[in-house]
Order: structure tokens, then sequence, then C-alpha cells
């Protein structure tokens, strides 16, 4: 089995940037390789799909007519979680970081007005 070419993960030089707020550069970049990913996904399923056909195991119309039962959409709505979980975290890292900011005058605020520490 031939091993395929390696891709170097980082370009030489600075990334470019193409709006005015950096941060939508690289909101941009994540949305682009994700979107990389889903097509890959997309074309792997395909060939899994086009191999059960052929090989009899199952038809592309069972897969369209597949009704899963609730252990299954309940897999699915675990998984689904995580996964949507894993893109936002960033954005859930950043408002967790907010709440605790917040968090601190008001519970300041709290031991001046109660005289008690909490």
């Amino acid at each position: 089995m031939s091993e395929q070419p390696q891709l170097k993960r980082k370009a030489k030089g600075e990334r470019p940037y193409f709006f005015a707020d950096p941060s939508i550069d690289k909101l941009l970049a994540m949305l682009m390789g994700l979107a990389g990913e889903v097509s890959v996904l997309r074309d792997r399923l395909d060939t899994v799909e086009r191999l059960a056909e052929q090989n009899k195991l199952f038809t592309r119309t069972e897969i369209e007519n597949y009704q899963p039962d609730e252990a299954a959409l309940k897999e699915r709505a675990e998984r689904r979680a995580v996964f949507l979980g894993e893109v936002t975290r960033i954005i859930q890292a950043e408002l967790e970081g907010m709440q605790d900011k917040d968090e601190a005058p008001y519970s300041q605020a709290l031991e001046l007005v109660s005289g008690e520490k909490e």
C-alpha cells in the first residue's frame, strides 16, 4: 500500500486578511475547513452507497426510506450535540468568559451589601 503525500498544515508567511476584522477571516477559514470536511464525507458516503448497491447489500432507495427507531434517534441527537458543541466551542468559551467577568463584580457587590463573604 502506498503512502499518501502529506500536505503541510501551515503555509509559509503571514496569513492574508480580506476583511477589516481578522475574526471574520478566522471564521471564514473555519467555515471553509468544515465545508471541505463535509465534501469529503459526502464523497466517501457516496462510495459506500455505491459499493453496497453493487454488492447487493442494500439500495439507495432503502437508505432514503429508512426510519430510525427511538434508540437511533437518541444516539444521533447525542452525537449531534457533541458535534455542535465542538463547532461552537470557541464561542461558548468566550461567552463563559464574559459571564465570569460579570459575576465577580456582582458577587463583590453582594458582599458589600450583606456584609458577608459568600
